[in-house]
């Protein structure tokens, strides 16, 4: 969901380990991955090619292609949604919504930066720099956006196809993309914790007045 984190294959200690066969998978795209953002830092992103990538993570290009469509998947998905998605659905039924989705966000803030914060400021990088990649992005925000509908939904009881819904998670999804770029377009100097409260705080209550 969140373009600002890193990947994660971990799954939380309170669901069901995942068998051997999906272990293999996670370790392959978890080695796809790391051979890619090694690459890309060694000599840039269009310099890289999947044949590259192929022989730095041990298995043949067709499989790279199995668990990754483009090159620009490889550098955007992560294993995330899933994981938001049952955080999303475990907070309490009476807590009020933005504080539910500060809580997730924050939560989902603090893991990915944890996990890898050099891969993270790569990531976002990269969204600026090239063309490819943030369109990429913004195809994929639909996605998210359609999933995450799915769980205001059932949060709130609306429709998930309802205007309303759909113009919210949309706006939240874009909200997190531009937050990434701001914070790579200046040089990841900013606290992105402290970018994320403040783009929160415009989703829930709009934009500030006009400094006088």
């Amino acid at each position: 969901m969140s373009p600002m984190t890193a990947a994660h294959t971990n799954p939380p200690a309170e669901h069901p380990q995942p068998g051997l066969r999906e272990r293999k998978k996670i370790k392959t795209r978890e080695a796809i991955r790391t051979a890619t953002y090694a690459l890309v830092g060694e000599q840039g992103y269009e310099a890289t090619t999947i044949d590259q990538i192929a022989e730095r993570a041990e298995v043949s290009p067709s499989t790279v292609f199995r668990y990754f469509p483009t090159k620009e998947d490889i550098v955007l998905t992560d294993e995330w949604d899933p994981i938001l998605m049952r955080e999303l659905q475990a907070r309490p039924a009476d807590e009020p919504w933005p504080e539910t989705v500060r809580y997730v966000m924050m939560k989902a803030l603090r893991m990915g930066l944890q996990d890898d914060l050099e891969v993270a400021r790569l990531r976002t990088l990269l969204m600026v720099q090239v063309p490819a990649v943030r369109s990429r992005m913004m195809e994929s925000m639909s996605v998210t956006g359609r999933m995450f509908s799915h769980a205001v939904g059932e949060r709130t009881g609306l429709d998930p196809d309802s205007l309303e819904v759909r113009v919210y998670t949309m706006s939240l999804v874009g909200g997190l993309m531009q937050t990434s770029m701001y914070w790579a377009e200046h040089g990841h100097q900013d606290d992105f914790e402290d970018l994320l409260v403040r783009t929160l705080n415009v989703l829930e209550h709009g934009l500030p007045r006009r400094k006088p």
